[in-house]
């Protein structure tokens, strides 16, 4: 239906098709703290939401950073209650409209979402609605937003506030950038004197900067929350046997949500295929799908489904499942800022959930030369390189990793995480300035055309025709390191490629010396610390320690009632035609496991279950409870 036909049909005609609604504004003059309390089930804010809250309330625009599962929406939707209006949330993805519009709806509140795949039903409900004031919040797209016709309607009615979600799309700099949220900017000439909020996971100073120049609003609170995600456990490996190391991970979380991420369209349909082999529920999720199987898949994960979603960056914004127990990286993202929001989408319920990032030096290779090719001008691909280099530093400190990636978000940890494969399992190091000189002499002598196997078989002596035919075997460099294995020769190229020191020159493959780096090595004017690479080909996870089942740390007894619980859920959610997770999260049916409630006075105290979720599910719930109790 057509924006205008949207806002233009005649009220009276649907007036008897319409449910009752409540009054959009029966909560103006009511105290957040108690809507977050009756609407929402939390005994309280948390973190930089009082604050949020209360900057909106006084009609102050400010920009919100804070990460993933840290409570972004209540910033804005809490206001939006209790300020005279409707509020309006821009967003960026149809998937994660809906979601929303889901939750809020279990709650007890008018939400709606103006998107290109309503049906004529949903149209006329939403047209009606908006038009008798009864729509608390409204979800819309940038792109819908600005169209001809919706904005000049939208701008007649009261508004309280103006939500701009996922912020970083605002931004050039931002990893998912959308030009048309640039002309968000002009929304104060259409809504004057409604405050402003927007709100990200993911932005560095750069990008935050540049949001706030984008969106027009200079004069902005900023509210900055720790990037610090303690339930997550960030591990990096060298690629050593991809599957086995992939499989590794998913076995600690089966029936459990998993996404794999891999850089190519094509990478993902192999990937999924071969885990399909070994009997795992995989599905392929890119760009190039048609939007029939984009939606199947989609509504597959939204299911509450065990299944791995293998993915490119397609499969991004717009994720809303909260019980994501792992995040894989096939291949290398192009910046910390990228990977933290993608690994961002594991453990948004805050228990604990594993990511693993597998890299090698063809990674670095092929992600530098790809920047070099780039048209960009200079200037941009001297930020972006910069980014790039961040990351691969990243992957190959010993130190702690979670510090390490907090720091390109300008945040410094006073003190190790304590839960990072590093942490856990610190890594050993040793002088590899021998080596690396060994290596880089092979390279130099070999005519720096040769690939990695070649040059390590010289070093280690190895006879093959292409070195007999070189003469390579007459060199002085010739099995001078022939004591090491060749996996510890690939672990030195690949740490030298991450350190800037080498290149892969030419299309075959060939090392290459990156001379103002390699020289001073070569020279042994400057000592080359190493990590020692343990051999993890077996297991191919983090080291010294894992995140479990979500029901392995509960007792017996609580378990019982946790898995009764869930499948309750299931059942609830399949009526429904909803997502699980948006009837109750795991968290929350967690805790219900571990109190047992007797009584919905007992079960209303519980974080996770405001009025009216009490109100629909209480009864079922304290029944399950029961049933569980009786199968014991």
């Amino acid at each position: 239906m057509s924006d205008e036909k949207l806002f233009e049909e005649p009220v009276a005609a649907l007036s008897d098709q319409t449910p009752q609604r409540r009054s959009r504004d029966r909560f103006v003059g009511v105290p957040p703290v108690e809507v977050l309390q009756s609407v929402f089930g939390f005994p309280a804010f948390r973190g930089l939401q009082e604050d949020a809250v209360s900057r909106v309330m006084a009609g102050e625009d400010t920009l919100v950073l804070m990460p993933t599962g840290g409570g972004k929406s209540i910033c804005y939707q809490v206001p939006a209650l209790c300020r005279p209006g409707m509020g309006l949330v821009v967003s960026p993805l149809i998937a994660l409209m809906d979601d929303q519009v889901a939750a809020l709806r279990q709650l007890g509140i008018n939400a709606a979402a103006l998107h290109s795949e309503l049906d004529g039903d949903e149209s006329s409900r939403i047209h009606f609605e908006l038009t008798a004031g009864q729509i608390d919040i409204l979800y819309v797209s940038p792109e819908r937003l600005l169209s001809p016709g919706t904005l000049g309607r939208l701008s007649r009615m009261q508004v309280s506030v103006i939500a701009i979600d996922e912020a970083h799309c605002v931004s050039a700099w931002g990893h998912e950038f959308r030009p048309e949220y640039r002309a968000l900017e002009n929304l104060p000439q259409h809504f004057s004197g409604v405050p402003r909020i927007a709100l990200t996971a993911t932005a560095d100073p750069r990008t935050r900067k540049d949001i706030l120049a984008a969106l027009a609003m200079p004069g902005a609170a900023v509210l900055s929350a720790s990037f610090h995600r303690s339930n997550l456990i960030i591990s990096a490996r060298p690629k050593g046997g991809e599957m086995k190391q992939v499989t590794a991970i998913l076995n600690r979380h089966k029936g459990e949500a998993c996404i794999v991420y891999c850089g190519s369209r094509a990478r993902t349909e192999r990937v999924a295929a071969s885990l399909r082999e070994r009997g795992w529920p995989a599905c392929a999720f890119h760009a190039g799908l048609s939007p029939i199987e984009k939606r199947a898949a989609l509504h597959r994960f939204r299911s509450g489904e065990p299944i791995v979603m293998v993915a490119t960056i397609a499969f991004g914004m717009g994720i809303d499942r909260p019980d994501v127990r792992a995040v894989v990286h096939l291949d290398m993202p192009s910046s910390p800022e990228a990977y933290y929001q993608q690994i961002g989408r594991a453990g948004r319920d805050g228990l604990p959930s594993d990511t693993l990032l597998l890299y090698g030096g063809e990674d670095m290779t092929r992600a530098r030369y790809w920047l070099d090719q780039s048209a960009a001008p200079d200037s941009e691909k001297r930020v972006m390189r910069s980014r790039l280099e961040a990351m691969i530093a990243l992957t190959e400190t010993t130190a702690c990793r979670t510090r390490a990636l907090l720091t390109c978000f300008g945040e410094t940890l006073q003190k190790p995480c304590g839960h990072c494969d590093n942490c856990r399992s610190p890594v050993p190091t040793f002088d590899g300035t021998k080596a690396a000189r060994m290596l880089l002499s092979a390279i130099y002598r070999t005519g720096q055309r040769f690939g990695a196997l070649h040059v390590i078989g010289v070093l280690r002596g190895k006879v093959s025709e292409p070195a007999t035919r070189n003469g390579h075997d007459k060199l002085s460099v010739w099995g001078i390191g022939k004591e090491h294995s060749e996996n510890f020769w690939r672990g030195v190229v690949r740490q030298l490629i991450a350190r800037g020191a080498l290149m892969m020159g030419n299309e075959h493959g060939g090392l290459m010396l990156q001379n103002d780096i390699a020289r001073p090595i070569l020279r042994g004017e400057e000592e080359v610390r190493l990590r020692e690479d343990a051999v993890q080909a077996e297991t191919g996870g983090a080291r010294g320690g894992r995140a479990g089942s979500v029901s392995d740390e509960l007792p017996d007894d609580a378990r019982a009632r946790f898995d009764t619980l869930r499948q309750w859920r299931r059942d609830e959610a399949r009526e429904q035609e909803i997502p699980p997770y948006v009837i109750f999260h795991d968290a929350t049916l967690r805790d219900i496991a571990l109190e047992c409630p007797g009584s919905l006075t007992e079960l209303g105290q519980i974080k996770g279950v405001g009025g009216s979720k009490l109100e629909r599910y209480g009864a079922s719930v304290l029944k399950s409870l029961s049933d569980a109790h009786s199968g014991a």
